[in-house]
């Protein structure tokens, strides 16, 4: 098996090897409830206008596979689940099928299963337009992930070292591509201080991708045969203190929330902090590898439940969950106070 393809297998393996290794950070946040939501169940709007895409629920699936013929078939069956509950998604990182045409299927699939679905194609932040616009065209892709991830290229045996050109290269993709153009980390967490710089470039879509679930700072290590970096494992901000930094600077940019999201309750803290879509990988990994006609029916059931929630919130769309009243305590408290940040103002936005 060549090398490219083990280590595709290997990302999703270990993936799932250590899905219950995640701790979610929004246990750190909790809603302040009011008793009269004053609306019904029926009045909720869950969708979602994000640079011309439609959302009709503010959660997708996110970038996780490809590149070898058994994450081929793991696309499909999450191809499936996403025509079937009408879900947006990506799919992992293209480079593959640019480093090996034969591999092209395995991406392709995913458009292939699901022809008239929200694709995202992904691709890392050392590709440049070209590169870009080539798969684009090769998934038909209505919207293009660019990956962030040094912390996962410096624990890589054989990842890059050279990040120099990252942020030009994400310049001149949204500047030339004619599709809207997702800057998205991959797990690791943003500052404010990188989501104004992606504004600065232009980024009209940034996933704030938080440390909590998938690790690949840990998988890398994990494929290490020697020298680890088991200090990096722990490297990065959560998702909660993520969207935290974000909502203090961001100006025009939407936010997607991602990492170690996995129940609707999550996703609904996440929306309410001022992200307006959501993303989960290693769940679906995990629901997909064990049952898909299961899978399928759980997504519905969330969209029942966010709607339940958003309900009780008095909220009728994504937007009102911005005004909903939080209270932050633990970690989430702490890195407040450490970068100057108010929990008051989220205490007392209703």
């Amino acid at each position: 098996m060549p090398k490219q393809n083990n280590r595709k297998n290997e990302h999703v393996s270990l993936s799932e090897k250590f899905y219950d290794h995640g701790q979610s950070s929004f246990d750190d946040v909790r809603f302040v409830h009011h008793s009269f939501p004053q609306m019904d169940v029926k009045d909720v709007d869950m969708s979602v206008q994000l640079d011309g895409l439609t959302f009709h629920v503010p959660f997708f699936i996110n970038a996780m596979s490809g590149g070898s013929r058994w994450t081929g078939k793991v696309n499909e069956k999450l191809a499936t689940i996403a025509r079937e509950t009408g879900l947006a998604i990506a799919t992992g990182s293209v480079s593959a099928a640019l480093k090996d045409p034969e591999q092209e299927g395995t991406f392709k699939i995913v458009r292939e299963t699901n022809p008239n679905g929200l694709v995202f194609a992904n691709l890392g932040a050392g590709h440049g337009l070209e590169n870009a616009k080539r798969v684009v065209d090769l998934l038909q892709a209505d919207a293009m992930q660019i990956h962030i991830n040094a912390p996962q290229e410096i624990v890589m045996p054989e990842g890059d070292r050279e990040f120099s050109g990252w942020i030009e290269n994400i310049q001149e993709i949204v500047q030339g591509l004619g599709v809207p153009v997702i800057a998205k980390e991959v797990g690791f967490g943003m500052s404010r201080e990188t989501v104004q710089l992606l504004e600065s470039v232009g980024v009209q879509m940034i996933d704030i991708s938080g440390r909590g679930g998938t690790n690949f700072a840990q998988i890398e290590n994990y494929r290490r045969p020697e020298q680890k970096l088991d200090d990096l494992e722990s490297w990065g901000q959560t998702t909660v203190e993520s969207l935290l930094e974000a909502h203090e600077v961001v100006q025009s940019a939407r936010i997607i929330a991602s990492g170690g999201i996995r129940r609707p309750m999550e996703m609904v803290k996440a929306l309410s902090m001022g992200a307006s879509l959501t993303g989960l990988s290693s769940q679906f990994m995990h629901m997909a590898l064990e049952d898909v006609d299961q899978t399928i029916e759980t997504v519905h059931a969330w969209k029942a439940e966010i709607a339940s929630i958003m309900t009780l919130l008095g909220t009728k769309n994504i937007a009102d969950l911005n005004k909903t009243d939080l209270i932050l305590s633990g970690q989430a408290a702490d890195w407040c106070a450490a970068r100057n940040i108010s929990i008051q103002k989220y205490a007392s936005r209703g």
